[in-house]
């Protein structure tokens, strides 16, 4: 996963947990792209006060997924559910030819889901 994807997914499930000054220059850098420079300058910080709390908060953010996995399962859901409208859209393709076959795999895929939650 691209790096700037995975900060953004952890903190959108982990932000919260981060003081209001790690948020706030986190989401300058993630969400607002600014350069370290620019958010020193914002945060009356030194350039390397903005990369030091960055990599702070990169390595919390991990820790958190490590231990409660919340980005792992909502992923893992996701495609399962993107499995569930491909079966979906099959069915409809091919009328009812199988009905039973689709139907099992669509209750297969939500009894998986329903387990990770």
């Amino acid at each position: 996963m691209e790096k700037i994807v995975r900060q953004g997914l952890l903190y959108d499930f982990y932000g919260e947990l981060l003081t209001e000054h790690q948020r706030q220059v986190y989401e300058a850098v993630v969400y607002e792209n600014l350069s370290l420079a620019e958010i020193a300058a914002e945060q009356g910080i030194s350039r390397q006060g903005v990369h030091d709390i960055v990599k702070r908060c990169d390595k919390m953010l991990l820790e958190y997924e490590e231990k409660l996995k919340l980005v792992a399962k909502f992923m893992k859901i996701q495609k399962q559910v993107q499995e569930i409208v491909r079966i979906s859209e099959v069915y409809e393709k091919n009328g009812s030819e199988d009905k039973s076959e689709y139907c099992r795999k669509v209750r297969q895929l939500s009894a998986e889901i329903l387990e990770e939650l």
